[in-house]
């Protein structure tokens, strides 16, 4: 089994680094998972193909979520149970919005106004609806395998979150 190569730092608070499967990436995000604090909105950027609902399944998995994680690109959002008391995953996917007002429409701001956890896949479709703060977690093809992972932080306690997740992962 290969190890996740090690992490390149390209600002204090980013983290690059690249997977080379799609059960690294999964243990990626069941790592990152575990370490999600509630009310956590997570960006999940990167063009078809890129892992981002493989992503989204290890995150469920970290949080304890016995359901089944699938791409809500046709239903919009997916929501999920986890093993924290009064958590719920929110999976949003907003491949399929054409124009702002569509976004408006499905209540987006609602899903992170608590402290349920939501995954924006095509978040740039609703940039003038995100929160200020938030983790945009970014994945580039690189070939079959192979996918390079960005972590930006956006806030102090996202930042804190990298912070962490890059010690308990690369030590």
């Amino acid at each position: 089994m290969k190890t996740i190569s090690a992490p390149v730092l390209t600002s204090p608070h980013e983290l690059d680094f690249i997977s080379h499967s799609a059960a690294q990436t999964l243990r990626i995000g069941q790592r990152l998972g575990e370490q999600l604090h509630p009310g956590a909105v997570l960006l999940l950027l990167g063009d078809l193909g890129a892992g981002k609902t493989q992503l989204a399944r290890g995150i469920a998995q970290g949080l304890g979520s016995p359901d089944m994680v699938t791409s809500p690109s046709f239903v919009l959002i997916n929501e999920y149970r986890t093993s924290k008391r009064g958590v719920r995953i929110y999976h949003v996917d907003l491949y399929r919005l054409d124009e702002a007002a569509e976004v408006q429409s499905i209540g987006l701001e609602e899903l992170w106004s608590g402290r349920d956890i939501c995954l924006i896949e095509w978040a740039r479709r609703a940039e003038a609806y995100l929160p200020r703060e938030y983790l945009a977690v970014e994945l580039r093809y690189l070939d079959e395998t192979k996918r390079r992972m960005r972590f930006t932080p956006r806030g102090t306690q996202y930042e804190q979150l990298v912070e962490s997740f890059k010690t308990t992962t690369f030590g």
